[in-house]
């Protein structure tokens, strides 16, 4: 099962109390305060583990804690700090405070963790207490509580292309003909039910090709979950759509989509999109030039001709990605020189 949205409860430990002893010692009548202080609660941490893939381990558990501060002891002893807790998200993980909404992390390449729930500080113990004035104290300090929060987690796809169309345009059919992947294919809508990954390899460049469930009209307000799906495509540098040549209105059905991308925000609309008519082995090449140069009309970009099941027109497709891919590279690697951020 593909779990990509879950809330987890986060409860960092207490602090131990400080103590409040006295020195007791043969020959000694009057000891003075030797009360240790408390150890420090443990804390709760989230950290990339590129072995997870998905949320799935916390389908059943959703109550995670530390482990409490030990209490200060006599002869000074300072009670033991709690075991910090951390917890293994895969990467692309956006980390929000469930409560608030407000975005924590974004945890996204190995190595990077996030503290979501600090522990208590312990409580200072009698010794801190004493004065000129007051030699044998009799009080300690409290540890304090550890954070609890709930938190929710939201896995957004780390992917180069981002699949997306209609539902039933023939993604799945065609991330099988290109990658490695074995996605569900059927002549019916919303075959995709979950985000899929392939690795295309094409002229000796592996890329990453990410097939996202079919988009409907409103899904930038969640109609048919398309809010979820779409937070997949924020993280991919190009998108492929690819558009039925059997919709009865080829550009209504591009436009669809792209009202959706802009919509939802975050930049989709914005990412460099290739487009491609998919499933040309199903009308005769003069239908499918004719409702080609519809869709270059509407969108004023170059339109692939191509058949996921047949394979016909996928190099072109391929080539046009590579190219995209490249470009996106460049730039990026160019802002990094720069030591520029839009950020």
């Amino acid at each position: 099962m593909f779990l990509d949205r879950v809330k987890i409860n986060v409860r960092a430990g207490d602090g131990g109390d400080g103590a409040a002893t006295f020195r007791r010692e043969a020959h000694v009548p009057r000891g003075g305060p030797d009360g240790g202080d408390g150890g420090r609660g443990g804390s709760v941490y989230l950290a990339v583990d590129p072995g997870e893939t998905t949320l799935r381990d916390f389908q059943y558990r959703h109550h995670f804690k530390a482990t409490h501060g030990g209490r200060g002891e006599r002869a000074r002893r300072h009670g033991s700090a709690g075991n910090d807790l951390v917890i293994g998200v895969p990467p692309g993980t956006a980390v929000l405070d469930d409560a608030s909404g407000e975005l924590l992390a974004d945890l996204v390449a190995t190595g990077q963790q996030v503290m979501v729930a600090r522990g208590g500080r312990g409580g200072l113990g009698n010794t801190h207490f004493k004065t000129s004035t007051h030699q044998a104290p009799k009080h300690a300090q409290k540890g304090e509580p550890g954070t609890e929060l709930w938190v929710r987690l939201e896995l957004r796809l780390i992917a180069d292309v981002g699949l997306v169309g209609l539902p039933n345009a023939g993604k799945s059919t065609f991330l099988n003909a290109v990658s490695n992947a074995k996605a569900k294919v059927g002549d019916y809508p919303f075959t995709t039910l979950h985000p899929k990954l392939g690795v295309v390899r094409h002229k000796g460049v592996d890329f990453v090709l990410a097939d996202i469930p079919g988009l409907i009209e409103g899904a930038a307000e969640g109609a048919g979950v398309g809010d979820r799906f779409l937070g997949h495509v924020e993280r991919t540098r190009v998108l492929l759509h690819l558009v039925d040549a059997n919709n009865e209105d080829v550009a209504t059905a591009w436009r669809t989509v792209r009202d959706e991308l802009e919509a939802y925000g975050a930049g989709l609309a914005d990412k460099p999109e290739v487009i491609a008519l998919n499933k040309t082995d199903t009308i005769d090449d003069e239908l499918s030039a004719a409702l080609a140069a519809e869709l270059v009309a509407a969108s004023g970009s170059p339109v692939f001709p191509v058949s996921g099941a047949t394979g016909a027109g996928v190099e072109a497709v391929l080539d046009a990605l590579l190219g995209q891919i490249g470009r996106m590279a460049a730039a990026a690697a160019a802002t990094e020189e720069s030591g520029w951020s839009p950020l």
